[in-house]
């Protein structure tokens, strides 16, 4: 969640590194904003004693009230002004007290205070008790300031050890959209409710690798309010092996007591899976009346009977807005790169939902009734060409596994060319498909899962859907704002490469604006112990927007991402060089253009994939 404000000496050293040839290691001044570092390295206690404050569970330190009833508005006052959040919006949303709230991989619980009870601690200082082992603390937080709030807290280690951490929130009437967790649409006031949306944010900060936390410190800096606090346990046992963002909250349907069968491709497989739903940007929870798992023999046909899954015991699950839901472990043999049937029913009325808008795969939609566990495709009477919903599929450790269970995953963080635009419906030839295929046939390296987060028409500084809302514009928010949830808490992710920046310079960005994000998307990957790769930017002349200005700020971009080789990133897969034509170098090389100029056909995807150093990953 935490955001940047560049400064224009920031904008000049990097137009500086654009437009001049520098050498690999020039410095590019650093934000007073920059985060502390995810490695910071665990201190040893101190040999003479210091008397500590007792760490206490974080609510017993409540000591302010966030949340009125509408018909009592005066009963909390969260920002010093008398606003408060409506506990009516929030049942709406399902953030009802006492719910455990699952954001980032995270398992988090709403107060259980009722409406003007205190429900969470303006940061001051105090130790907090929270234990647990994980790759980082998770905070439901909002800041009243105005702005962003941010301090630096303590983390104690049962070792003894210590480790600083940044905690930086957005504020709860004016922040980003695209990052809060939960929007609200009222805020409530002593003289009456305002129609202005209140928003709350998950924020998580890295912790120290293999140490077991025993308590936490927060920040000084009461502007920051924690509801809740934990630590998101790591997964080794999983390894992602089918993901997708959610690009956006487009009208759907409706859909009244209907079954999905949504076809997603696998790469790495496993005896064991579980598979992760999303409603991110709702403002109303959805219910899940059942869901089951299948390969797929073809069409909405399964090989073999469906096999129920579950969410906490129960066949079914509620899942509030914002929020995801992770169903129970099953034990299921995944193959490698192939085809599943996932299906769940929507018992309720869905008109909106969540969705990933290009998946260049044929899904189907069932006639009323539960027909998650059909062995025949017959209900299934219609079909979609997006994945509403469901957000990734995992597989339990098997054979190949690497450091600390499952081999773990590669994340693509892509626009519309790792999205598959232009590739054979149906046919998963999408660039990081093909490059899952190679992965699985070799030994050198880790059969590592790969996850494909492209999102068709996304920038990496600037958001094509807003983060709120039903929209018709799935383009999602920029690759900074969605770095968090679809990078950093992906399953078991070790590397991440980053193929953007097209989309930028062809509506206006420059080139310092586009290498100034990559940097950002490399500091905070890297904060969290991820291999960072970069792609550099492929050509497009002869598309309507793709001028000679813009091949100018592209090829201003590619000359960055090579520079930063070994620096910035771990390794640059120099994707221009693949698919360039050698005789004009603005222009795909005429074998490997799906014809529109911009994207790559399935000679392109294949070229791209079989250009990737597996070593590297």
């Amino acid at each position: 969640m935490r955001r940047r404000v560049w400064s224009t000496t920031v904008s000049l050293t990097l137009l500086s590194v654009l437009t001049a040839t520098v050498p690999a290691t020039a410095a590019v001044p650093v934000p007073a904003a920059v985060p502390v570092p995810a490695a910071v390295p665990a201190t040893a206690a101190t040999a003479a004693p210091q008397v500590r404050e007792r760490p206490l569970s974080l609510e017993r330190l409540f000591d302010n009230t966030a949340v009125s009833d509408d018909t009592r508005p005066a009963g909390a006052d969260f920002d010093g002004s008398g606003r408060s959040l409506s506990a009516q919006d929030l049942t709406a949303a399902g953030w009802t007290p006492g719910r455990a709230l699952t954001v980032q991989g995270a398992r988090l619980t709403w107060p259980r205070r009722t409406p003007g009870e205190p429900d969470n601690v303006r940061a001051d200082g105090q130790s907090v008790r929270v234990r647990g082992h994980g790759d980082a603390l998770a905070f439901l937080v909002a800041g009243t300031g105005g702005g962003e709030e941010s301090g630096t807290g303590v983390v104690r280690y049962l070792d003894g050890s210590s480790s600083s951490y940044r905690l930086s929130a957005s504020d709860w009437r004016v922040g980003p959209l695209a990052t809060k967790a939960v929007a609200l649409p009222h805020v409530n006031t002593p003289g009456g409710q305002l129609a202005e949306k209140a928003r709350l944010y998950v924020v998580t900060v890295p912790l120290a690798r293999g140490r077991a936390v025993d308590s936490v410190e927060l920040p000084v800096n009461r502007d920051l309010h924690v509801f809740a606090l934990t630590v998101r346990s790591d997964s080794p046992a999983w390894t992602g092996s089918w993901a997708a963002s959610t690009s956006g909250q487009p009208a759907v349907g409706p859909w009244t007591d209907r079954t999905l069968r949504l076809v997603v491709h696998t790469s790495a497989g496993g005896p064991r899976v579980r598979i992760r739903l999303d409603n991110t940007f709702a403002s109303a929870p959805v219910r899940i009346g059942g869901a089951t798992v299948a390969v797929q023999a073809s069409g909405a046909s399964p090989r073999g009977a469906p096999v129920p899954l579950s969410f906490g015991g129960s066949p079914g699950t509620g899942i509030p807005a914002g929020t995801q839901a992770f169903s129970d472990p099953l034990g299921f043999d995944v193959p490698a790169n192939s085809n599943l049937l996932v299906s769940f029913h929507l018992p309720g009325t869905v008109t909106a939902a969540p969705v990933h808008s290009l998946a260049v795969q044929r899904s189907y939609v069932s006639e009323p009734g539960d027909h998650a566990g059909d062995t025949a495709p017959d209900a299934y009477t219609s079909t979609i060409l997006n994945w509403p919903l469901l957000t990734g599929v995992d597989v339990g450790a098997g054979s190949g596994a690497g450091r600390g269970g499952g081999p773990g995953s590669v994340v693509v963080l892509g626009d519309s060319i790792t999205d598959g635009e232009k590739s054979t419906r149906d046919a998963n030839r999408r660039w990081p498909d093909l490059l899952a295929d190679r992965l699985q046939e070799q030994s050198a390296v880790p059969r590592y899962g790969v996850l494909n987060h492209g999102i068709s028409a996304n920038r990496v500084v600037t958001d094509r859907y807003p983060g709120d809302g039903v929209s018709t514009d799935t383009g999602g928010v920029s690759a900074l704002h969605r770095l968090d949830r679809d990078v950093l808490a992906q399953t078991s992710a070790r590397t991440v490469v980053v193929f953007q920046g097209i989309n930028d310079v062809r509506w206006g960005a420059s080139a310092e604006e586009v290498a100034a994000g990559l940097r950002e998307i490399a500091e905070r990957a890297h904060e969290r112990g991820l291999r960072v790769l970069a792609a550099t930017i492929v050509p497009c002349a002869g598309e309507a927007r793709c001028t000679a200005a813009v091949d100018a700020e592209r090829t201003a971009v590619n000359r960055w991402i090579r520079a930063g080789s070994g620096t910035v990133f771990d390794g640059v897969l120099d994707f221009d060089a693949v698919l360039r034509d050698p005789g004009d170098p603005a222009r795909i090389l005429p074998v490997y253009d799906s014809g529109d100029h911009l994207h790559p056909g399935d000679a392109g995807f294949a070229a791209l994939a079989e250009a990737v150093d597996l070593g590297l990953l």
